[in-house]
């Protein structure tokens, strides 16, 4: 997922193609541009550091419009799996010395917009956002356990069992009407191409 060069920004709906996995990547093999083993783990970390509060954030900002609807215990369920894997990301952005992404501001700010604004346009777009953004994060996070190496065998198993949870938020959003938002393909399809880009930026920045 990290080959690209790190001043050439792909398009929205791009993903990195794959690099080997770190237990496979030496000195030897790894080609010009390759990421080595250490900044491939600390960009893992730093992105899924700012992608996890970033679905924090978006919850939260659902709840402050949604916070005396039906839908409200829902979203509060998934606001607290989404807490648990900040703290565990956190944790390891201290125990592996990585930097979190300078653009955390950002984050705070973009991911509360986007929850309150689907929020503010019915709960069953707020469950759209859910879908489009779960998404995204499945096939995130599959393209990182394909590059973790059973020398990560504790941080992969980490990452497929908050993937698990992420693909039940998406789940709980299908069943909960999302494909009978306003304009879902459009909806969805602007929310998950904006969910690559910061992807690729809090990977990089």
């Amino acid at each position: 997922m990290m080959s690209e060069t790190e001043n050439q920004a792909p398009a929205a709906t791009e993903q990195s193609p794959p690099i080997a996995p770190t237990g496979q990547q030496t000195a030897e093999n790894r080609l010009p541009g390759d990421l080595t083993r250490e900044q491939l783990i600390e960009r893992l970390i730093r992105v899924d550091h700012a992608g996890e509060f970033g679905a924090r954030r978006i919850y939260e900002g659902q709840l402050s419009v949604l916070k005396n609807h039906p839908e409200a215990g829902i979203i509060r369920h998934m606001h607290e799996q989404e807490l648990a894997h900040l703290k565990a990301f956190e944790k390891m952005l201290v125990a592996r010395r990585v930097r979190p992404s300078a653009l955390h501001p950002i984050w705070n700010v973009a991911g509360f917009m986007l929850g309150a604004a689907t929020a503010m346009m019915g709960p069953k777009a707020a469950m759209a956002c859910t879908v489009a953004v779960e998404e995204v994060i499945d096939e995130h996070y599959r393209q990182q356990q394909a590059q973790l190496g059973e020398d990560e065998a504790e941080l992969k198993s980490t990452i497929e069992r908050f993937r698990a949870e992420e693909v039940e938020h998406r789940d709980i959003g299908m069943e909960r009407g999302a494909e009978e938002a306003t304009a879902y393909p459009l909806l969805t399809g602007a929310i998950k191409a904006g969910s690559r880009l910061a992807i690729w930026l809090a990977e990089r920045i």
